[in-house]
């Protein structure tokens, strides 16, 4: 049986991950390291909460004693914990740069005193900056982070890359593009405005709608990522896409379409600073040497992301109190104009 330690497991993406490797992977026990702050969920994984493969820690990866104890027999590290909300990080960019480079640095740290023998750093395309109407971002692209999320992301990818490079840590890094599906909190764009069509209220779309994301279905990217940690070479660093380019406004179309809503929900709210115009992944290096495919068409994949959402209205009310309502409230409280 492998140990795996899995950060920031109740999150989204981490949530998805440890759904996955329990389904796929009956030789790997999962230890889930969770701070359990604003977007970590316990409810997100209470359907294995007692699977005798899984195991919960509670704590800060920037705990240097509770990451050294929970580190203790573990084979692997997947790291997903990172404040990831590119909003968030203009507001306050200080919990950015903890938990993602100081976390990460406490990590690689006892990873190494360890022994462990695989670390896989999840990472963002976000790290590339923006691309005009054509091209794509490949492995060799050079950093060029626009916001304090991606530049904290970019940090955290070069920590990496220090430690392979000085100690022959065996580490890789993976690069995605913008992540759907369940158990999304929904201050991300489809969660957010599926949630509040949901409740026939307005959805805020930046500038004029047309920046664009390549997006891939989080089921698919946990494959990718289970795969690089099976396949893929230490040192590497592996772009995982969905091959799947939409605007902003088409998404939102789409959105509405599918949900029986009229366009007059649309609302235009200010650009955000800095908002990178497009991203787009070329994975065709994660293809070509490890045998993974994006395998989730994107209209299948949104259609099954708004039934779950639509089945987990317990789930939504439960986000959408306190402090989301705050930090809703500060982003988007001034809805500018109607879309015609």
């Amino acid at each position: 049986m492998i140990s795996m330690l899995v950060t920031g497991g109740c999150g989204f993406i981490g949530s998805n991950f440890v759904h996955y490797v329990l389904e796929h992977e009956p030789d790997i026990h999962v230890i889930n390291l969770d701070a359990l702050t604003y977007a970590g969920n316990l409810a997100n994984l209470a359907d294995v909460a007692n699977h005798p493969r899984y195991r919960f820690v509670h704590g800060d990866i920037t705990d240097r004693d509770i990451v050294r104890t929970a580190m203790q027999g573990v084979h692997s590290v997947i790291h997903f914990a990172a404040e990831s909300h590119v909003d968030r990080s203009i507001l306050d960019s200080g919990p950015f740069i903890r938990t993602n480079v100081l976390g990460t640095q406490v990590l690689l740290d006892a990873a190494r005193a360890a022994g462990v023998e695989r670390f896989v750093h999840v990472s963002t395309d976000e790290v590339y900056g923006s691309l005009g109407p054509s091209g794509y971002f490949t492995e060799e692209t050079p950093l060029a982070p626009n916001s304090p999320y991606a530049a904290s992301k970019a940090a955290s990818d070069l920590l990496v890359r220090s430690y392979v490079h000085t100690f022959h840590f065996p580490a890789l890094i993976t690069r995605c593009s913008n992540n759907y599906g369940p158990y999304q909190f929904p201050e991300k764009l489809i969660p957010l405005f599926i949630s509040n069509l949901l409740r026939n209220e307005p959805v805020p779309v930046y500038g004029d709608g047309q920046n664009v994301r390549d997006w891939i279905h989080v089921r698919d990217h946990c494959a990718g990522i289970l795969t690089v940690w099976k396949r893929g070479r230490v040192g590497e660093i592996y772009n995982l896409g969905g091959r799947s380019e939409r605007t902003n406004l088409q998404l939102t179309h789409a959105l509405l379409e599918a949900l029986g809503k009229p366009k007059s929900l649309i609302r235009y709210v200010p650009d955000r600073p800095g908002h990178d115009r497009r991203y787009a992944i070329d994975c065709s290096k994660s293809e070509r040497e490890l045998g993974w495919h994006p395998a989730i068409a994107f209209e299948d994949g949104l259609r099954q992301t708004i039934d779950w959402y639509k089945s987990h209205a317990d789930w939504i009310a439960a986000i959408r109190t306190g402090e989301y309502l705050q930090y809703y409230q500060r982003q988007y409280g001034s809805l500018v104009h109607d879309a015609s």
